[in-house]
């Protein structure tokens, strides 16, 4: 008797594609829906995990697009710490579809953003014309500039900058890899914007009369997405995009459940949304990094003892799949350490500060 399983390759089966072969031999995870050549620009954003993707790309000889170049004279070490070479543009993590929507609906001056500013102390200033004295930080990057600005123009400078960069990316760029990382979000009902974080963990005040918490929907991560794209390709026609869905756990959920099951919720989410937009949309395809971490055959293998951060092990072993389907590579697909330690770069580990629990002396 036939039927539609009957032909079907060993990969289709769970017995011989995961259960019966060594979790690092298993292969063929991703068949790319598109060619990415070797010279091709490619832009990078999203989630801390995702700062990985443009070193793997240019350790690849790719060509990944840097779009927000550091100026002279900053070490390595201050080029990280303000958010250069992270991604392809200077806008700090990206964690939520809403939020890259924001920037890119800014960058094409399709929304304008606020002129709002954090002094040192906290407070909101609403108009880069306020005379306060100090120091002043960026509320949709405020974690780039450590020692922040002098001044709120030199800060709207540094912000127009980056729009700039936003936009040449777009315009140059022939695949935008996009990490989803959550979907719980801070939103300022003053403003109508979507914030990076919750306002008082890093800087500013939080004012429970404008910030509210809203938990993305399967909908509205689509809805977003689409958003972008369609605003991405008014600029450049030619542009694809790669999802991907960061495989770091929530450090801390402000829903009220178990962290464990917002982390299941929300990740479950972001994957539903993307791969719901790859099966609509010719130019989108979806990479699964998450799968490839979090999987059961690796049996959480490639995270730290936190079993949040993502081992240099698994940042490589996730980049050689990516890397084997894009150049149709039949070699074994073996982790070899190339970087790591995300955490460094997870603007969200903060949120550990305020656990009533300290976190252990080592040793």
């Amino acid at each position: 008797m036939q039927h539609p399983y009957t032909r079907l390759p060993e990969r289709s089966f769970w017995r011989t594609a995961v259960a019966e072969p060594d979790a690092l031999d298993i292969t063929d995870l991703w068949t790319p829906k598109f060619a990415i050549g070797q010279d091709a620009p490619v832009v990078t954003a999203g989630s801390c995990f995702a700062a990985h993707i443009g070193r793997a790309l240019l350790e690849e000889g790719m060509h990944w697009y840097d779009a927000e170049l550091p100026p002279p004279g900053l070490t390595r070490a201050e080029q990280s710490a303000r958010g250069y070479r992270r991604f392809s543009f200077r806008t700090g993590n990206i964690y939520t579809a809403a939020a890259l929507r924001q920037w890119v609906a800014w960058a094409l001056d399709e929304e304008k953003p606020p002129e709002e500013f954090w002094t040192e102390d906290g407070t909101s200033h609403d108009s880069s014309r306020d005379n306060s004295q100090g120091t002043f930080y960026d509320p949709y990057r405020p974690t780039l500039e450590p020692t922040g600005f002098a001044s709120p123009d030199d800060l709207l400078r540094s912000r127009d900058i980056t729009l700039t960069a936003i936009r040449t990316a777009l315009t140059k760029a022939d695949v935008l890899v996009f990490t989803l990382g959550l979907t719980e979000a801070w939103h300022d009902t003053r403003t109508g914007t979507v914030l990076p974080m919750c306002p008082g963990t890093v800087r500013g005040t939080f004012d429970p009369t404008r910030h509210v918490l809203r938990n993305h929907t399967v909908a509205q991560v689509h809805s977003d997405l689409t958003s972008v794209l369609a605003l991405a390709r008014g600029v450049n026609s030619r542009l694809r995009m790669v999802l991907t869905v960061s495989p770091v756990p929530l450090t801390a959920t402000a829903t009220g459940r178990h962290a464990l099951v917002a982390t299941t919720h929300s990740k479950s989410v972001l994957r539903a949304a993307a791969g719901q937009l790859a099966d609509e949309t010719d130019d989108v395809d979806y990479f699964p990094s998450y799968e490839i971490i979090t999987g059961f055959p690796y049996r959480a293998a490639f995270y730290e003892p936190n079993l949040r951060t993502v081992t240099p092990d698994g940042v490589a072993f996730v980049m050689r799949h990516f890397f084997q389907a894009v150049r149709g590579r039949t070699e074994p697909i073996t982790p070899t350490a190339t970087a790591g330690g995300e955490d460094n770069w997870c603007d969200d580990a903060v949120l550990d500060y305020y656990n009533p629990r300290p976190i252990p002396a080592a040793g």
